[in-house]
């Protein structure tokens, strides 16, 4: 049996997880998320905090995929901004008419390549071709989902994209108490683990489903790591 990603840590791993989950459900900045583990007698800082994320987020969100949802069939796709070590990166982002977020890709150019390459990531990783995909106009798009999926409907359409758009809110939101993303690898980190709370939080998961609603997201995190 090969041994537990906890193994080597000074804290229990219900500490860790929960940990992690307060910061990726709450809007919490590393230092935010000392204080209500010292209520509880955990004495630990914020830099611990942020390596828990940073090394067990990845880990949590790949323990579940076999409980996941398959996204619909109509992807909304779209780009938002967020501050990377004081430089702008592009976030691009996709949900389903269902509000699963399909994936999220951090990249430093707004171009054919980082679309091609966000578009791999969810074919590859969700084994899902969408029938329709709703884009703004950004020139980009057409060439790339002609090559990849040829077979979708690519629809550009005012208001059409409003789904994801208000879907970006919800990432802005959370990302406006942190203290500043200082790399492209935490940003990706941070902003997948978001994406993967929100999908739990929407019932895009069949994890503890038998648990009521408001206790799901913490007996998820429970069970997924003792799977890592």
């Amino acid at each position: 049996m090969p041994p537990s990603a906890f193994a080597g840590f000074r804290f229990p791993p219900e500490v860790i997880v929960l940990a992690v989950r307060w910061y990726l459900r709450f809007n919490l900045s590393y230092r935010d998320a000392e204080e209500p583990l010292v209520e509880r007698g955990v004495e630990v800082d914020h830099v611990t905090t942020y390596r828990w994320v940073q090394r067990f987020t990845p880990l949590l969100a790949d323990a579940a995929p076999f409980a996941r949802h398959s996204p619909s069939d109509r992807w909304h796709v779209d780009e938002t901004y967020v501050k990377v070590n004081g430089v702008w990166r592009y976030v691009y982002r996709a949900v389903d008419q269902h509000g699963q977020v399909i994936d999220v890709l951090v990249s430093a150019r707004r171009d054919a390549t980082a679309a091609r390459r966000f578009f791999q990531r969810a074919l590859r990783t969700l084994k899902v071709t969408p029938c329709e995909v709703v884009t703004d106009a950004a020139p980009a798009y057409p060439k790339v989902l002609d090559e990849l999926i040829p077979s979708a409907w690519h629809h550009v359409e005012r208001h059409a994209n409003n789904p994801i758009e208000a879907d970006h809110s919800q990432l802005k939101h959370r990302l406006r108490p942190m203290r500043g993303l200082r790399t492209d690898r935490t940003a990706q980190t941070i902003i997948t683990g978001h994406a993967f709370i929100q999908n739990l939080r929407r019932g895009h998961y069949e994890l503890t489903t038998d648990i009521p609603r408001a206790r799901r997201v913490a007996a998820a995190f429970t069970e997924l790591a003792q799977a890592i």
